[in-house]
């Protein structure tokens, strides 16, 4: 924990070019290869959430734990029926911070693609639309590129908004 800690004080584009020769080496940064690259970076960040998930877990009351197996529950029964419909919140946290952050990325992607047009995601497609020779030709056509992929994360977001509530509202009273 101490180790993840004192890596997540330095900010992940830091770790680009490691990261760049790295995948260099497995021979992910050329042509369609380039894809499978920047999935395999995007999934290992994800996992990441685990500090704030293990913050969130700590301040569960143990006490709520205690009393369930004195009530006889097996410890599948606390975590299926009292810890993981308490931790809904910080589930629901990290499939939202997971999607977001590879939809919207745009560094990491710039260095893995460079002259690919081909192999552009979204967030490269729309900023070459901004470029001084185009934009005249493609600002509307930004516009437009920029709602469509704020909808997906809108979407995520009012689908799973009600579950981050539900779990809000906690165990203990008093």
């Amino acid at each position: 924990m101490n180790i993840a800690m004192i890596l997540g004080l330095f900010p992940g584009f830091m770790t680009m070019i490691a990261q760049y020769f790295i995948l260099k080496a497995m021979g992910l940064t050329e042509g369609s290869s380039i894809r499978i690259g920047l999935i395999i970076v995007y999934s290992a960040c994800t996992g990441l959430g685990f500090q704030i998930s293990k913050g969130f877990f700590d301040t569960i009351p143990k006490a709520i734990d205690e009393a369930a197996v004195i009530d006889g529950a097996t410890q599948w029964q606390i975590f299926t029926k009292i810890t993981m419909p308490l931790s809904k919140p910080i589930v629901i946290y990290t499939i939202m911070t997971s999607f977001i952050a590879p939809w919207v990325d745009f560094i990491f992607a710039k260095v893995l693609c460079r002259a690919n047009a081909d192999q552009f995601t979204v967030a490269i497609g729309l900023w070459n639309m901004l470029q001084k020779e185009y934009i005249y030709q493609w600002y509307t056509c930004f516009a437009a590129g920029a709602v469509l992929i704020s909808l997906p994360i809108a979407i995520l977001f009012l689908y799973l908004q009600r579950f981050y509530v539900e779990g809000m509202s906690g165990a203990v009273k008093g």
